[in-house]
């Protein structure tokens, strides 16, 4: 054994004397390189000899060798640096495929929080985990819905699948359905309305899908939207608009490129999900103005003006996808005619002036004094089928049209405001007021009234674009037309707003 331990020591000891060697000879050659005393030596021995151009060449010899060595050296230090850099890669990708074991966990921990989530998603849907499920709502369908590009939409599908529209076989008429839904507001929420507001309101749904509230703050606007939701059992969507509102994604979403998914907002979930039902449902786009509506709702303002239903046809995506929801026809939504708009506004300093585009596709509503509170009586929220709804609609319209008498004077007071002020009705207000007054009759009002508001709201307000000075003079005539045409104890709501506008002048 003694043998070959000294056996083995002789034999290695050749590898690292040579290895030693190799060390020392590195190290020695450096050293002599770099033997600055030797070389100021050698410079002082030959002093005396070097003499003009001898002297001139050494002198450049010197510098030029002083520059080798710092070159040198800086070679040195770049290698070494270079060396511990490489060094520090190598520790960083080790580090990062720490990291990435790290993050695998992390994956594997999250998938079973998703099965978790998507087992309450079952049974929101009226299943419950660990039971036998029906084909249709299987819980392998309901997982499947996370990994859509539309997860919310997709889900709905799923929890629609079944599902037939609810006849609730109402029988109410439309002045019972204003006393119903006042009363209801005034017991079940606080909330006091005039029996002329309801109407007004009731009236402006039937005329347009798209109804403006507008007036000082803090007299009830989003509340009668809301208020409205809570009756018919269905709980108006709250569109806070925002600034920074741009473009139609903020209100419907996008399809995100990076990802393949679809950012569903809460809108465009709404939306989807009334079109499975024949309920009555509301979005409301809260202060609408903070941003320039024609931005973000342009689409949606010429769809919801054309008079045949199955053109409102929207485009969500491009191109339509094997696993996209089930409504979605070639990549477009179709728009329910079971919903509707209302928009809130404030007329300040923090808000865009909404345009003549959007004021007249919709109906503005002016809201300026508080409900006063009066004896009510309980009423219950109830559920309404927007068909039947609309059918009190297109029925208050056969049975109270605008009469002859009042279409011809509406059409001389057309023809007098052109003349005098440049302004026209249009055909589309025109078609907004057939919807309007006839409601507002059925609903109880009279047609003079009706015409009264109507004109007021949606023709009168363009007059605040003009230069008020120059039409000053011309409002007394205007005025005195109206006492003429309707009588001097009718169109106040006219008259009014047009001498509020001749102070301004």
């Amino acid at each position: 054994m003694d043998t070959l331990v000294r056996f083995l020591f002789d034999f290695l000891t050749i590898f690292f004397n040579g290895i030693k060697t190799i060390a020392l000879g590195i190290f020695n050659g450096f050293k002599e390189i770099f033997n600055i005393p030797n070389y100021i030596k050698v410079i002082h021995e030959y002093d005396g000899e070097m003499t003009g151009g001898m002297l001139i060449i050494q002198i450049i010899s010197i510098i030029l060798f002083v520059v080798l060595l710092i070159v040198i050296t800086i070679l040195i230090i770049w290698l070494i640096k270079r060396l511990f850099v490489f060094r520090k890669r190598v520790l960083e990708q080790e580090d990062v495929l720490n990291e990435v074991g790290k993050l695998q966990e992390q994956v594997v921990k999250l998938q079973k929080e998703k099965d978790s989530i998507m087992s309450m998603k079952v049974s929101q849907l009226g299943l419950k985990p660990g039971e036998e499920l029906e084909e249709n709502t299987a819980l392998e369908e309901v997982i499947d819905a996370s990994d859509a590009r539309f997860t919310k939409l997709t889900a709905i599908d799923l929890a629609y699948k079944n599902y037939k529209p609810a006849n609730y076989n109402n029988t109410f008429t439309l002045p019972e359905l204003v006393d119903l839904f006042r009363n209801f507001a005034a017991s079940k929420l606080g909330l006091y309305y005039s029996e002329e507001m309801i109407i007004i309101f009731l009236s402006a749904i039937a005329s347009t899908k798209l109804v403006i509230l507008q007036g000082i703050s803090g007299t009830g606007k989003t509340s009668l939207a809301y208020a409205w939701g809570k009756f018919v059992n269905n709980d108006s969507c709250i569109a806070s608009v925002q600034p920074s509102w741009r473009d139609r994604t903020e209100f419907f979403g996008y399809l995100n490129e990076f990802t393949k998914k679809f950012n569903e907002t809460e809108v465009l979930a709404e939306i989807y999900k009334a079109s499975y039902t024949d309920d009555v449902y509301t979005m409301v786009l809260d202060e609408m103005n903070i941003a320039r509506v024609e931005y973000y709702f342009a689409e949606m303002l010429s769809i919801l003006e054309l008079p045949n239903r199955d053109e409102w046809l929207l485009e969500i995506v491009p191109s339509p996808a094997s696993d996209d929801p089930i409504k979605l026809e070639n990549g477009k939504l179709r728009i329910p005619g079971n919903m509707w708009y209302i928009g809130t506004i404030n007329n300040d300093d923090s808000t865009f002036m909404v345009t003549d585009k959007v004021y007249d596709r919709a109906m503005p509503i002016d809201i300026n004094d508080k409900g006063k509170p009066f004896e009510y009586k309980e009423v219950d929220s109830m559920n309404i089928n927007a068909s039947y709804l609309e059918g009190l609609f297109a029925k208050a319209c056969e049975e109270h049209p605008l009469t002859d008498e009042m279409y011809t004077k509406i059409e001389e007071l057309d023809d007098y405001v052109i003349q005098h002020f440049r302004i026209a009705f249009g055909n589309r207000i025109v078609k907004h007021m057939r919807g309007f007054v006839p409601v507002f009759v059925a609903c109880g009002g009279t047609e003079v009234d009706a015409v009264d508001y109507f004109i007021a709201r949606k023709i009168l307000r363009k007059f605040e674009q003009l230069n008020i000075s120059y039409i000053r003079d011309e409002i007394d005539g205007l005025i005195a037309f109206m006492d003429k045409k309707f009588g001097k104890t009718n169109f106040n709501e006219c008259k009014e707003y047009l001498r509020r506008l001749k102070k301004l002048a």
